[in-house]
């Protein structure tokens, strides 16, 4: 089997953390554990022309992602990260770099060989973003699968965006705090986590909807009529960025790849408990991956 390629287009930056400063951005991290996760993970998004860009560029090769980065005038995205018992709270400053994505025929060029690409809703708080993301996704090839990982930040969403995004989408991820926003902005109160989530599969005629409920539970269920619900594994948390990405990497290249769809649920959940015990979004592999779930006797 042909390695798949996985990309994300968004948002690159530093995570600035009580321990230091991290790489990361949501879709990036996806490309990363994609990547680890057998497929050939690239990124696509925008840096300063400026120190912190130039370390970025670096971080994102040495980590072993592909990447397709612009470099502008703007300044190179820092995010402040306060953790609360290992929960990270975002502080997210407007006008850097990535918002200022250009469309450009290199852009259609990568994107069009993707199988796979991800997408939040962070990235298109700009215009100039918001018109270079959604021309780009008008370019995948067909079969492509299209992650929308909702991803709501502070206020950089709305629900015409949302739903413009879930337009494209073949899959969705969402978390139960976010679903409690969509329940009612889509006016389906009073519906079960599973109803709300195939009420999204059958609108929007998607192919998987994720529900993922932190410390508790992950449900995925699929057009096909499948569905998988894992407990999340209790695990000592070091903190959590990153841990729903990589959850999403980790799932959207084992479907690639053709584990059925328990397996790369499975998977994915083994991967983001993984992640919640390392500082930061990018952490090494260990050679075998723990199955946590096995250990907790699931």
């Amino acid at each position: 089997m042909t390695t798949p390629i996985v990309l994300s287009l968004g948002e690159l930056l530093w995570d600035m953390l009580p321990t230091g400063k991290r790489a990361g951005g949501a879709p990036v991290n996806f490309a990363y554990h994609a990547m680890k996760n057998d497929a050939e993970g690239w990124a696509i998004s925008a840096v300063g022309e400026d120190e912190l860009g130039d370390e970025l560029v670096a971080k994102a090769d040495e980590a072993g992602i592909n990447t397709v980065i612009q470099r502008n005038a703007w300044p190179t995205s820092t995010v402040e990260v306060a953790l609360k018992n290992g929960i990270p709270e975002y502080t997210i400053v407007k006008g850097v770099a990535w918002d200022h994505i250009l469309y450009t025929r290199q852009l259609i060029d990568v994107v069009s060989k993707a199988d796979a690409i991800c997408f939040g809703t962070l990235a298109l708080r700009s215009p100039e973003t918001h018109a270079t993301i959604t021309e780009l996704l008008k370019h995948t090839k067909p079969g492509a699968m299209k992650f929308f990982d909702i991803n709501l930040r502070g206020d950089h969403y709305s629900k015409e965006l949302i739903q413009e995004l879930l337009g494209y989408a073949t899959v969705f991820k969402i978390n139960d705090e976010e679903l409690l926003l969509l329940r009612d902005m889509f006016d389906i109160r009073g519906t079960s986590g599973e109803d709300a989530s195939r009420w999204f599969l059958d609108e929007f005629n998607l192919d998987y909807v994720i529900l993922t409920a932190g410390s508790a539970y992950s449900t995925i269920i699929s057009r096909k009529g499948e569905s998988s619900t894992l407990d999340t594994p209790h695990v000592e948390v070091v903190d959590t960025v990153g841990a729903g990405d990589s959850f999403s990497g980790t799932f959207t290249a084992r479907t690639l790849l053709g584990d059925p769809l328990a397996v790369a649920h499975r998977k994915a959940v083994n991967t983001a408990a993984y992640v919640c015990t390392q500082s930061g979004a990018w952490p090494a592999y260990p050679e075998q991956m723990p199955d946590y779930l096995a250990e907790a006797g699931k």
